[in-house]
């Protein structure tokens, strides 16, 4: 089964994209990327983007038709970069690289810090907390940077990194979502 989604704003406004179903993946809502966006507004453009379990590219499609100067997709799953792949030739996105590997073992690879991360990880797996510090670790959010994490609702941020600080946490239907700027 497939689906498709709509981007909101910027460039590619209207244009859809297709992704395939898998296990875990859930596309953010439009209205949470609307929300997010208007957020971020004065962030995007020009900025480097990381798109952690990108699923179906929503959030980085999102970034790069605002202007991002580069987005980083990242998914584990060989058929959701596939259809990335698509997508960003539709798109003729040339600023968007698709990179097939474990979240995990991305982070090791050394990249210079992001303006931007977007963490949407599968639900479920106690995933959020580890990678917050890993990402803390390797030094990946810029200074000033700004880090989207989406979660389940029922889903406490305990232990994120303390030099993060919250800027602002919303719920909608079954996402609660939160934008964290590094010190």
């Amino acid at each position: 089964m497939s689906g498709r989604l709509r981007i909101i704003g910027g460039e590619w406004r209207s244009r859809f994209i297709a992704f395939d179903d898998a296990p875990g993946l859930r596309p953010t809502p439009a209205r949470v990327r609307e929300t997010l966006f208007n957020w971020l507004q004065a962030d995007v453009a020009n900025s480097r983007c990381l798109d952690l379990f990108a699923g179906s590219g929503a959030l980085g499609f999102e970034a790069a038709s605002r202007g991002a100067k580069q987005v980083v997709m990242v998914d584990n799953n060989p058929q959701t970069c596939g259809k990335l792949r698509e997508n960003c030739a539709l798109l003729a996105a040339g600023r968007i690289e698709v990179v097939q590997a474990d979240v995990r073992q991305f982070m090791e690879r050394g990249d210079p810090a992001f303006d931007l991360i977007f963490l949407d990880p599968p639900f479920g797996r106690g995933l959020v907390e580890p990678i917050c510090r890993q990402l803390a670790e390797a030094g990946l959010l810029a200074a000033h940077g700004k880090i989207y994490i989406e979660t389940e609702p029922k889903l406490a941020l305990p232990d994120l990194p303390g030099h993060w600080r919250q800027l602002k946490h919303k719920r909608a239907g079954e996402v609660a979502y939160s934008l964290y700027q590094g010190q």
